[in-house]
This record gives C-alpha cells, structure tokens and sequence, in this order.
C-alpha cells in the first residue's frame, strides 16, 4: 500500500493511495498531524489496517498532491553520486572519498502534478531525476551495516536547480537549490520492507517523454547504506527526515548546448518499484 499527503477543499489530510483517488485517514488518527509523526510512532501499518475495504473518500481529480511528509526536520541530498556524473565536471580527478551534501528547504518542492516554477531571475532551470528516502527510525553514529534498517519508505524526487545561481558564490549551491517550487517529491511514500527495493533499482528522467537520464543505483558512489552511516555521524537523524540519493548524468546542463526547462515542458521520473513523479513547467 502506498501513502501521500493531499490537499482538498483547502484543508490537508494523508492517507491510502486507492484506485481512483485517495482514502483520507487523518480524522481517524487524530493523535498525528502528518506523516511524519505517523512515522515517529511506528504507525504505517495501522494506516494500511484503517483503509482495508474502504472506499476512495477523494476521487481523483478532487485533490492536490503534496509533498508526502510535509514538515521533515531536515532534507539532505546527496550530490555527484554516479560514476558519470563525476566525469562531467572534467576536472580529472577522481570522485573524492566522501560525499558531496548540501540542504534543501521544504518550500522549494511542490507534489505530483503541480508545475516546477521557473522564476523570472533566470532561465536555467534544470531537472534531476533522483530517489528519496525517509528515515523512520532515527540514530546518531549508525552503523552502515545496520543502515537500511533505518529507513521508513521510498519517494522520488525531481531536484530542480537554477544553474547559474549555484555558482553565485565560491563554495556553495544553497542559493541554487533553494528557489519555491523549483523541484518536486512525490507522488507517494512506498513502505520500505527489503533491501533490494534501493540496492539496485533502475532509475530514469524523461522531459516530454524523451529520455535524459537512465542509471541504476547499484551504481552509486556512495550507496544509501552508506549515505545513512555517513551523515548521522555529524547530525541526527529522526524520523521524517529525507535523503535525496543522487542523479544520474543527463541533465540538461550537460549538453552542448544546454537544454533548460521551458514552460509546458513536462518532466517524468521514474524508479523500478515506486512508480512516476510527473510535472509541467510554468514561469512564476
């Protein structure tokens, strides 16, 4: 069963992705405002037990999609993770021996369905088809062969960057990460239950139905057991936080010359076993 977060007649709930729409489950826990705090008490399986044998209390096309944990503590992603990827900076070195992070804010993701907004500071908006997890159990210091166990569920995310702003300043891609409604998570939280739903999924981004980029996550630098080990060494990790994993090579930056987001343009990415996040494109 899957889980999502949505909005209908200006009020948010979460609840079951149903055939059709949603089963809304927030007026029957009470006791937990989002899914986050689902996640802090362990709860996916009673939201799976409550929407047995229910009808869809949404239909589609009643409700917007919104980012599937709504309020996460923190969201961390996870640059230059595939071996590609690496290459493309041209620099000739080898990938170093840790990882590149840098954070997002939650306000510069939308849902499923909702268009990436291009501002009008600058045209380089550009797309990164990733997976995200959501811790559900957090820690200090994991070990990386005890990582896995760690994670909640799978979503994916479209990582949408300002290009030319993540080279405003010397060390740092914040400010290019970080535009409202420039990228995307979504549509739903698949519960994590087996390692091999992260160890090697296939993984791809297409921009109007043309494929950019295609790689599988056995591929990773960094693989997520690994990128949970690593980051709870320096800061906590609590339940509802978001690792976004990496991008393949492929963005539109990379070609010659570059290819950035234009309104109308629609952007699907899709991983083996979570589905497709899907959006348009408008100018804010």
């Amino acid at each position: 069963m899957r889980f999502a977060t949505f909005t209908a007649n200006e009020s948010q709930f979460f609840g079951a992705v149903a055939k059709g729409g949603m089963i809304a489950l927030s007026d029957d826990f009470p006791q937990w405002r989002t899914l986050r705090n689902v996640i802090e008490a362990n709860g996916l399986g009673d939201l799976e037990k409550a929407a047995s044998g229910r009808e869809v209390t949404h239909p589609d096309g009643s409700f917007r999609w919104d980012i599937p944990i709504p309020d996460p503590e923190k969201i961390i992603c996870v640059g230059v993770n595939f071996p590609d990827r690496n290459a493309e900076y041209k620099d000739g070195q080898d990938a170093p021996p840790n990882m590149s992070l840098f954070i997002r804010f939650p306000r510069s993701f939308v849902g499923h369905e909702t268009p990436l907004t291009r501002p009008p500071e600058t045209p380089q908006l550009d797309y990164e088809g990733e997976i995200a997890i959501v811790i559900g159990k957090g820690g200090r210091r994991i070990k990386q062969s005890e990582a896995l166990s760690h994670i909640a569920g799978l979503t994916l995310c479209n990582e949408g960057t300002l290009r030319d702003w993540v080279r405003h300043a010397k060390f740092n891609v914040t400010q290019g990460k970080n535009w409202d409604g420039s990228g995307a998570i979504g549509p739903w939280l698949v519960p994590f239950e087996k390692d091999e739903q992260i160890t090697d999924v296939g993984l791809e981004a297409r921009v109007n139905g043309d494929v950019r980029q295609k790689d599988r996550t056995g591929r990773m630098l960094f693989p997520v057991a690994r990128q949970i080990a690593y980051i709870s060494t320096f800061t906590t990790l609590v339940p509802g936080d978001i690792i976004i994993t990496g991008t393949p090579t492929g963005a539109g930056a990379r070609f010659d010359p570059p290819i950035w987001l234009a309104p109308g343009d629609v952007v699907e990415i899709e991983a083996e076993g979570i589905g497709v996040l899907r959006n348009g494109v408008i100018d804010e």
